[in-house]
């Protein structure tokens, strides 16, 4: 007898729904309605019979049942990925696709990528930097880069190198902070947050002591870059990120805006599925993976000197 499926279209709007927690976010990957994917998951409840979700007014959230059946769900397609991908001639023209923060793409990796292209200029390299979790292989990338304080089970880590965090600002602006003694203070400082970090002006307060700086003002944004921006324009003091922050430091567009550098409690991590590069038979992940971890093993123990 052949196999009673469900229907497939609704697997995947609940396979996305579930991982992504949100209609809203499943649809934009999907590129489909919010409305499509809720009625496709409905369709899908009545078709088994069992309720997959919990619609509360602030979100949703997996049922018990649901959990356990995203389990099965994801790794069933997970295996459909790995079995196409494995086709002979899938691979022919694949770029190497690579999810990360576009402040590290822009500040990082792509002043790096030139180095790869030369001793691999037949490999093509995809970059996406869009602000959403990636699902090894269903999604269809080979990489991402992530900050985290340890790795997580279930996919294999590779460590690249920490953070440290000073305080920066324009030239002019750091003028201002000055007292009559000449020396820098932040409690009058507008202090840039960036909404995304996991840690930021707290984590740098706790470590220094500092006091008299009230973090629950200032200025908001939603990346790094976009923090170095606004304090080389003069609207306030961002957290310098080292190493992201030293070209902006060398060129003089931003200067520390007092004493105080610490280590971040996470770091950068290449992460991808277990056993990627040999399951899926291309040796060109392979080669990235450790071009990669060269490349910062050979930037971390320069930053370190």
């Amino acid at each position: 007898m052949p196999l009673r499926l469900p229907p497939l279209p609704a697997l995947r709007f609940f396979e996305a729904a579930g991982r992504l927690q949100s209609f809203k976010l499943a649809a934009a990957e999907l590129n489909v309605t919010p409305s499509a994917v809720s009625h496709g998951i409905v369709g899908l409840e009545q078709a088994l019979g069992v309720e997959l979700f919990v619609r509360e007014p602030r979100g949703i959230s997996l049922t018990a049942t649901g959990a356990d059946y995203l389990s099965y769900v994801s790794e069933a397609f997970s295996l459909i990925a790995i079995g196409t991908q494995r086709l002979p001639n899938h691979r022919a023209d694949r770029p190497i696709a690579l999810s990360c923060a576009p402040t590290f793409a822009a500040l990082w990796l792509l002043p790096r990528l030139a180095g790869f292209r030369a001793r691999w200029p037949n490999v093509s390299v995809s970059v996406d930097t869009s602000h959403r979790q990636v699902g090894f292989p269903v999604d269809g990338f080979d990489f991402a880069i992530r900050m985290s304080r340890a790795p997580v089970a279930g996919m294999a880590w590779t460590r690249l190198f920490g953070e440290r965090f000073v305080p920066v600002c324009s030239p002019a602006y750091r003028q201002t902070l000055l007292d009559e003694h000449g020396a820098a203070s932040l409690q009058h400082a507008t202090l840039i947050h960036v909404n995304a970090a996991s840690e930021d002006w707290q984590a740098w307060l706790d470590a220094t002591g500092a006091d008299g700086v009230d973090v629950s003002g200032g200025l908001r944004v939603d990346t790094i870059q976009l923090a170095f921006e606004a304090a080389s324009m003069g609207l306030g003091v961002a957290l310098g990120r080292k190493p992201l922050v030293d070209g902006a430091l060398a060129s003089g567009a931003l200067v520390e805006a007092c004493a105080g550098t610490i280590a971040s409690t996470t770091a950068y991590w290449l992460v991808s599925a277990e056993n990627a590069e040999s399951a899926i038979r291309r040796p060109e992940l392979a080669d990235f993976k450790r071009w990669l971890a060269d490349s910062a093993a050979q930037f971390d123990s320069q930053a370190a000197a």
